[in-house]
């Protein structure tokens, strides 16, 4: 099954594209498959080893600053609010909670991954309520309700599979050795998830489309160059502390189905086709890294096993 990794996201897509009805009828799923797969990845952890570094406050300073700064330009140049609140969201929106999957697989430290997943989520259950008293439809709600209702949806997701993965590893080893063996099933359990979120991200473009082709194309360029630069910069930022594959992901790779709870519930809903977009790019993204690293690894085996052969 390995070499066939690199496939499964592409299919993912295409699958969701063709069934995106059907897939979005399955996205209740998807919270679980995630706690299960947040199981799997903190019992692979040694939660004692989790620490903040540099790295972490670099990121967190881009997705605080870039995402007003990035509103606030696009509203002085009178471009269209949607797109300037897609692009804030887009920006804010948290790392995916299913981040270590992809990036272990291209070589990031866990350690570093699994901590900015804790930080960055928490990170914007405190920005974005502040955020979203000044921006939004939601412009009189108090602080702390604001806050608690994201903070909610975080960490029944992201909480619950991390103190029970603490619990195991301080209270039962056993069962968290078991888990252990098993991590690699992640991987599995996140495309599936993936294919049911992609289809309802589709199946959401698809219902809001009728009418507002303008600003889902413009909202569609800014998804594109948005996930070009935080990629990008993650990239280059986290090759300055010697792990670029995380600075990439841990900027680049985004919970779009939180962000876009967050888009249709704060903001304009039509804001949110931004984070349906960027779900679609983020994924050709990690498809086309993992095949250029099985592709390395193909050629680090062939050269390798070539003395052997002589």
């Amino acid at each position: 099954m390995q070499k066939y990794r690199s496939y499964i996201l592409p299919a993912a897509i295409v699958l969701g594209l063709l069934l995106h009805r059907w897939c979005a009828m399955f996205s209740f799923l998807v919270p679980y498959l995630i706690f299960t797969i947040l199981l799997l990845t903190f019992s692979a952890v040694d939660i004692r080893r989790l620490r903040l570094c540099w790295l972490d406050l670099w990121l967190m300073l881009f997705q605080v600053t870039v995402s007003l700064g990035s509103y606030l330009a696009l509203r002085w140049l009178g471009a269209d609010g949607v797109v300037a609140e897609g692009v804030l969201i887009g920006v804010l929106c948290p790392v995916a909670s299913s981040v270590a999957v992809v990036s272990c697989m291209l070589g990031a430290n866990r350690e570093t991954v699994t901590t900015y997943t804790i930080v960055g989520n928490l990170l914007v259950a405190v920005v974005a309520p502040v955020y979203f008293s000044f921006i939004g439809t939601h412009q009189d709600m108090p602080f702390f309700e604001s806050f608690w209702l994201i903070l909610r949806r975080i960490g029944a997701v992201l909480g619950v599979p991390f103190f029970a993965a603490l619990a195991l590893e301080l209270w039962w080893p056993r069962g968290s050795d078991f888990l252990r063996r098993y991590k690699g099933l992640s991987f599995y359990l996140w495309a599936v998830a993936l294919l049911f979120t992609l289809g309802q991200t589709i199946d959401f473009i698809f219902l809001h489309g009728e009418g507002n082709w303008h600003s889902i194309i413009w909202l569609g360029i800014a998804a594109l160059l948005f996930c070009i630069l935080q990629f990008g910069f993650g990239r280059w930022l986290g090759g300055r502390y010697g792990d670029k594959v995380s600075g990439g992901q841990l900027l680049g790779q985004k919970n779009t189905a939180m962000g876009i709870w967050m888009a249709g519930y704060y903001l304009t809903p039509l804001a949110s086709v931004f984070l349906a977009f960027y779900s679609v790019f983020q994924n050709v993204w990690n498809s086309w890294q993992m095949w250029r690293q099985q592709q390395r690894e193909a050629a680090g085996a062939s050269a390798g096993a070539a003395p052997a052969g002589k």
